[in-house]
C-alpha cells in the first residue's frame, strides 16, 4: 500500500487528486482500522505531519489562523487571549497527554463525532474551516462544515488546512465544561462552551454551544439574543430551562439516556454562565 509523507501542501494536494486516506495524529484513524497497521485496501495513506504550514497559530489584523495539523498541546502552549480559554480547557480534556501531543484540531473536526471536544468552543468563536484542493480554496462556517455524525463537507480531493477565527470573536472570556462518567479520559455525556463579553454590568455579546446532545453541537442563538443587556437572574427561570432543552435533541446510548442529558445540559449551561459572571 503506497504511503506518502510530503513536505509541501502542493505535493499533498497532488496526491489527493488520485484519492488517499489522510493521516495526521492518527488518534481516531488507528482505532477506525481495527488492525495493527494502517490498511485501507488499495487506497494510499497521505501523512500530512511533515507539512510545516499546516501546524501552528498565526494572528493577523483580521483573524487568527490555527493550522489543521496543530496539536492540542500546541494550543495549550500558545499565547491566546481569554476568549480562547474555553478552547484550552477543551484541549486538556482530549484524552491523555499522549493523545494531546499527537491529536490535531483538524482531525477532531474531520472525525465529526457528536462528542468532539473541540467543536463547542470553536462554535463560540465563530470559527470557519478552510479547505483546499488543486482546484482552489474555500472557507465554510464550522456549523456548515460538520453536517452530521461522521459527515463533513469535504470532497475526496480536498484537505482541511486551517481553522479561522474572526477578530470580532476574539473578545471577552470563555469557559468549557464537560460531564462524563468519570473525571478524566472519557467521552462526554454533555459539554458546554460559553464566550461572554461584558461591560459595566451588562452583556454586550455572548455565544453558547452545547455538544454531545444532538447529531452535531448546537449554538443556542435564541438564548444568546435574550441575554444581551443587563445581567439578571434569568438562569433560574423555567423559561431558561425550556429554552436550553428545546435547542437540543439528545439520544439515549450506553453513556446516558436522553432525559438525563437534557437535565445535565441545563445544569452545565447555568454553571458555565455563572462562572463567567463571577
Amino acid at each position: 500500500m503506497p504511503y506518502f509523507r510530503p513536505k509541501t501542501l502542493e505535493d499533498a494536494l497532488a496526491v489527493l487528486q488520485d484519492g488517499a486516506r489522510v493521516a495526521a495524529g492518527c488518534t481516531d484513524l488507528f482505532p477506525a482500522t481495527q488492525q495493527q497497521v494502517l490498511e485501507f485496501g488499495a487506497m494510499p495513506v497521505l501523512d500530512i505531519t511533515a507539512i510545516g504550514s499546516l501546524r501552528g497559530v498565526e494572528e493577523s489584523a483580521d483573524e487568527l489562523r490555527i493550522g489543521a495539523a496543530t496539536t492540542w498541546t500546541d494550543i495549550l502552549n500558545a499565547k491566546l487571549p481569554p476568549a480562547f480559554d474555553g478552547l484550552k480547557l477543551a484541549a486538556r480534556e482530549v484524552g491523555s497527554v499522549q493523545i494531546q501531543n499527537t491529536g490535531t484540531i483538524g482531525g477532531n473536526l474531520c472525525n465529526a463525532s457528536p462528542a468532539a471536544d473541540g467543536v463547542p468552543p470553536l462554535l463560540t468563536l465563530d470559527a470557519s474551516v478552510e479547505v483546499q484542493s488543486a482546484r482552489g480554496t474555500r472557507v465554510l462556517p464550522l456549523q456548515n462544515f460538520i453536517q452530521g455524525p461522521r459527515q463533513i463537507d469535504l470532497a475526496a480531493d480536498e484537505l482541511a488546512t486551517a481553522i479561522l477565527i474572526p477578530r470580532e470573536a476574539m473578545d471577552g472570556r470563555s469557559v468549557f465544561l464537560k460531564l462524563g462518567a468519570r473525571k478524566h479520559l472519557v467521552i462526554s455525556i454533555v459539554m458546554v462552551a460559553v464566550r461572554k463579553v461584558t461591560n459595566a454590568g451588562k452583556t454586550d455579546d455572548i455565544a453558547i454551544a452545547i455538544g454531545s446532545c444532538s447529531a452535531v453541537a448546537q449554538r443556542l442563538t435564541a438564548i444568546e439574543q435574550a441575554m444581551i443587556g443587563p445581567d439578571d437572574d434569568a438562569l433560574s427561570t423555567p423559561q431558561f430551562e425550556a429554552a436550553v432543552q428545546s435547542a437540543i435533541s439528545p439520544i439515549t446510548d450506553i453513556r446516558a439516556d436522553a432525559d438525563y442529558r437534557r437535565s445535565a445540559a441545563v445544569t452545565l449551561t447555568r454553571r458555565a454562565l455563572k462562572r463567567l459572571t463571577a
